[in-house]
């Protein structure tokens, strides 16, 4: 895969914007709960990324199917470097309020729901069709080395102030664009109907006539939404297991270690054979190692868990990526991408916002305990609704 320059230059991109996102993940996290001690501000964080996301799914997939996918991408790495930005003057102004912190984590979210499908659907345009599976493999890994190096790095510069890691954001943002806009993709097909009412909805047309696609990402949108126990990391790390900031950002990267190690695993041992049932036997892992965590006071055994967590995340990841992007045209690939972005969006940003609402009513713990077992409840469900995932033996089918 490393004999593709263009595709390594998308793999720079993506793993500077991520490493970039997590830092403000930390920062936000924890200069939120220090200004406002609410769990339902934590939730309301993955609600300001989760409404625009939804809003704006069915045109991002029409611009990312008729533009250039590369400008796409950079244009939206800039804007979030603009927004890190700001994070930075309201901190060192003063005015730094759960209000500002909202709206501009939402700007945030605009962006990604733009630079989501196109950074996904432009793999199609840089590496042949046979190398698909191992090529997201190999994206999949390094978004989780940001993920490992990004709430670390965010959460030691914090102790020099939340304007160090904002600062430090931006300049990760600036340099994605750039590796973005240079990018030397081949000229893909690009839609060319004109843009009515049906055009508009028809990636998500496309996957309701294909149930396989269709469980595959309602299997994410539910589980994942039970699951967001990451959303309360700040309470934990604060209050259960008494660790500061440095200890959020090693809580924030455990999950990523241990996807990591697992998509290295796969990019060189692709998955082939019995695809369905490792989709839910990897659900049904993440389902109980978010109990596991949800019960720990250890440090040490929560971080095990979050290992366990992201490493059956990513062979849930890998698998749906893959066969989006194996068995969608490539003049529709952009709206189903959007889609598929909204589902694994609603997922992380809007599973953020279920978690901090039932953290505020229940308790942290019980909040935890029963997103977990929900989790394992849904992958039991699906086996039922969806059996020809069950059947799916390899991507190609």
């Amino acid at each position: 895969m490393l004999g593709h320059p263009s595709f390594v230059l998308l793999l720079c991109s993506r793993v500077l914007a991520n490493m970039g996102f997590h830092m403000l993940g930390v920062a936000v996290g924890w200069q939120l709960y220090a200004l406002t001690d609410s769990a339902l501000d934590l939730g309301l964080v993955g609600l300001a990324q989760f409404v625009p996301m939804v809003l704006l799914t069915l045109i991002v997939g029409q611009v990312a199917d008729r533009y250039d996918r590369r400008l796409i991408a950079a244009v939206c790495q800039f804007t979030e470097a603009a927004a890190a930005g700001t994070l930075v003057v309201g901190t060192l102004a003063g005015w730094q309020s759960n209000t500002s912190i909202l709206g501009i984590v939402s700007l945030v979210g605009a962006a990604r729901a733009f630079e989501s499908p196109a950074s996904t659907a432009l793999v199609s345009d840089v590496v042949p069709r046979p190398l698909i599976a191992r090529a997201m493999a190999w994206l999949i890994s390094t978004n989780q080395t940001a993920q490992i190096v990004g709430p670390a790095l965010g959460g030691f510069l914090y102790t020099l102030g939340p304007e160090a890691t904002y600062l430090s954001a931006a300049g990760l943002f600036v340099l994605a664009g750039v590796c973005a806009a240079v990018i030397r993709s081949r000229r893909a097909a690009r839609a060319t109907e004109p843009l009515n009412l049906e055009n508009v909805f028809s990636g998500i047309a496309f996957i309701r006539s294909r149930r396989m696609l269709l469980g595959t990402m309602s299997l994410d949108l539910f589980a994942v939404l039970l699951g967001g126990a990451t959303a309360l990391l700040p309470i934990y790390a604060r209050d259960i297991l008494g660790t500061g900031p440095r200890g959020l950002g090693v809580l924030r990267s455990a999950p990523a270690v241990g996807a990591l190690a697992t998509s290295m695993f796969l990019a060189y041992q692709p998955l082939r054979r019995r695809i369905g049932p490792t989709l839910f036997r990897a659900v049904m892992v993440f389902g109980a190692a978010t109990v596991v965590f949800g019960v720990s006071t250890n440090f040490a055994l929560s971080l095990a868990a979050l290992c366990v967590l992201g490493a059956s995340d990513v062979v849930s990841v890998v698998i749906r990526a893959s066969l989006v992007q194996i068995r969608t045209p490539d003049t529709m690939r952009g709206r189903v991408s959007a889609v598929h972005s909204l589902f694994t969006g609603t997922s992380n940003q809007l599973g953020a916002f279920e978690s901090g609402l039932a953290a505020a009513l229940f308790g942290a713990v019980p909040a935890v305990l029963l997103g977990g077992l929900g989790t394992i409840a849904v992958a039991a469900l699906w086996m039922v609704l969806f059996p020809e995932l069950r059947r799916i033996h390899r991507f190609e089918e």
